[in-house]
């Protein structure tokens, strides 16, 4: 059994309510209640594999497509004890793999301004959200494969809220595509 992963309902309105081979989670926004929701389930059960859905804000201008597959994860809103950015005290500066796919930022406020881009972008990310650092974490914690697929669903600039709200139905359907194609469910 494989567990799908979201953080939001609405990520997962195109998804049938049972999905074969899959258990639904939805852990809620941010690092915090993501962490806790998924390490809860793992606890409670066993899975061959996390499947992680969702949204990203794209931070890279020559980032093409529409969902593609994220295979490591920054904090882009910690520091170190010397005021590092994106290095934190105790954690990994970046999680995952080093295999084909791209770089995440998460933090746990919702990036919607030009010159946050500016301050992420060097970090060596192409995409933002604020869930998917926990979810790589605990999946490692816990020895449980993981793979996450984002739908870009804004340019993480001005408005990119409204943007985000207009666009997150459609992004629920590339999504599913995307899992029918990846899965055959």
């Amino acid at each position: 059994m494989r567990l799908l992963v979201a953080a939001l309902e609405s990520e997962v309105v195109a998804f049938p309510a049972d999905l074969p081979g899959f258990e639904r989670l939805i852990t809620g926004p941010g690092k915090l209640q993501a962490a806790v929701a998924l390490t809860r389930t793992l606890d409670a059960g066993s899975y061959e594999e996390i499947v992680v859905v969702g949204t990203a804000g794209c931070i890279d201008p020559l980032l093409q497509g529409d969902v593609h597959d994220v295979v490591a994860a920054l904090q882009h809103d910690v520091t170190d004890i010397d005021g590092i950015v994106g290095q934190h005290v105790s954690l990994p500066a970046r999680i995952g793999s080093d295999g084909d796919g791209v770089v995440i930022a998460t933090g746990d406020h919702f990036v919607d301004d030009a010159e946050a881009v500016l301050r992420i972008r060097p970090l060596g990310a192409s995409l933002v959200d604020m869930e998917t650092y926990a979810y790589f974490w605990v999946a490692d914690q816990l020895g449980v494969p993981i793979r996450v697929f984002k739908a870009i669903s804004d340019r993480a600039q001005d408005d990119a809220h409204t943007d985000w709200n207009a666009t997150v139905t459609a992004c629920s359907h590339l999504l599913r595509e995307r899992i029918r194609e990846e899965y055959g469910v």
